[in-house]
């Protein structure tokens, strides 16, 4: 979803320094474990549930309709680094949270360390609806552990290759299938006067998405305590071949979501984005005159005839600490990410990329692109969403991991270290922020 882009830009550091000033000593454990009561309420209840979703209203009053013992109030806010996941932790530390949230991937670990959201393996109906889910987004809000469910997938951020298709016809240059190839492309790119991408250094979560389609992982937790792989091998490597980019001129450095970066595309500077399906609307907002001039293929591969992507953004929907009707929310929440009229809905309104394997088949998601020359993107990125791997884990302090890794790309940019070195770092900072706030780190 198109919001995950500002995970860093806007709200620096907000989650994390939030997260771990709430930490009592009781709860500095790495979350707990223990099922929500999931029995149906007696009567009729009423949900609380706050969310950033465009026209979510809309949609939840189509469930309103239908079920009249089960009423949702929704409430709307600022993406959460902007604003909501504060409100929600002052919320849960006085007692009076929502019934429901929207959480985004990343940010989800925090909560459970923070034992801000309910356990849903005790809902019959959460755990029978796993088959239902892109295999990795469940693993997204199952934590990496054998007996928690911590919310419920709504959309995902599969990636992929969006290239400028006319150009590199018009230069006889083939589209890139390996990385190797991207590099080979982006010295004839540059000879032309051009660039092959821009490499921001806000968009961490991109960078952690090409560690993840290298297979590699920045967290991990067994249930006791946390280990941190922020600079290890398959990080290094992605590291180390952006390093080269940068020091050989080859990739532009323009700040990201700026009117200078919408230029850059919309010009013809830069060539190509790697980027998440959401993707799509930000080229065809930020370069509009570039229609019908761009296609999608996939990532670039490791390995030759590999099949592997990585993942940038995404959302889960979590039941808040303290509801007193975790049946009813949990009913709501998988209506609202199962149910082929919410995704459809959905999908109208926010463009949300569905986390279920259904959802990849909506009608809307079968047509052909017109900004694109009426390819059908949307089957490239079907693809990509059944190629990522469903092992990769968030750690409990993303925001101050990615800011820390931010500050080190800056540097790295202008010649202050390298992108490893930034790696390095953000390593040492981020275990010794987890050990500050006595949360249990793996030696």
């Amino acid at each position: 979803m198109q919001h995950s882009k500002k995970a860093v830009a806007t709200g620096v550091a907000l989650l994390s320094a939030l997260a771990l000033s709430s930490c009592a000593a009781g709860d500095s454990t790495a979350g707990t474990d223990a099922s929500a009561d999931c029995a149906p309420s007696d009567g009729k209840v009423t949900l609380e549930f706050t969310s950033w979703i465009p026209g979510i209203e809309d949609v939840v009053a189509m469930w309103n309709d239908e079920n009249p013992d089960i009423q949702v109030k929704v409430q709307t806010g600022p993406n959460g680094n902007s604003g909501t996941y504060q409100s929600f932790f002052n919320q849960i530390k006085a007692g009076n949270a929502p019934d429901l949230g929207q959480i985004e991937y990343d940010a989800l670990s925090s909560f459970r360390v923070q034992d801000g959201v309910e356990n849903l393996a005790a809902c019959e109906d959460v755990v029978a609806a796993e088959s239902e889910f892109i295999p990795w987004t469940w693993g997204q809000v199952t934590l990496g552990t054998s007996d928690g469910v911590y919310g419920i997938p709504q959309d995902s951020g599969p990636m992929a290759l969006f290239y400028r298709s006319d150009l590199f016809e018009q230069n006889g240059i083939a589209i890139p299938t390996t990385w190797e190839e991207y590099k080979e492309a982006a010295v004839k790119i540059r000879a032309l006067g051009g660039y092959i991408t821009n490499f921001s250094t806000a968009d961490i979560n991109q960078f952690a998405g090409f560690v993840w389609q290298d297979g590699g992982t920045w967290f991990g937790n067994d249930g006791d305590a946390w280990t941190v792989d922020l600079a290890g091998d398959k990080s290094a490597q992605i590291a180390d071949y952006w390093q080269e980019l940068l020091d050989e001129d080859l990739v532009a450095t323009v700040p990201a979501w700026t009117e200078e970066w919408n230029n850059a595309y919309n010009s013809g500077e830069v060539w190509t984005w790697n980027s998440a399906v959401w993707g799509a609307n930000s080229i065809s907002s930020g370069a509009p005159d570039t229609a019908g001039a761009w296609s999608v293929a996939p990532l670039p591969q490791w390995s030759a005839g590999g099949a592997a992507a990585g993942n940038w953004g995404g959302s889960s929907i979590a039941v808040l600490k303290g509801s007193e009707h975790v049946y009813e929310a949990a009913k709501f929440a998988l209506w609202l990410n199962t149910s082929d009229e919410a995704l459809t809905a959905l999908n109208t309104s926010a463009n949300i990329y569905p986390a279920t394997t259904a959802g990849l088949k909506l009608p809307a998601l079968q047509e052909g692109v017109e900004f694109y020359g009426g390819q059908k993107i949307y089957d490239v990125f079907a693809e990509a969403a059944e190629q990522v791997n469903p092992d990769f884990v968030w750690g409990p302090t993303m925001t101050q991991t990615y800011a820390d890794v931010s500050d080190g790309f800056q540097k790295a940019v202008t010649g202050q270290g390298t992108l490893l070195d930034a790696l390095t770092a953000a390593q040492e900072s981020t275990v010794s922020t987890l050990k500050s706030q006595s949360i249990p780190v793996a030696e």
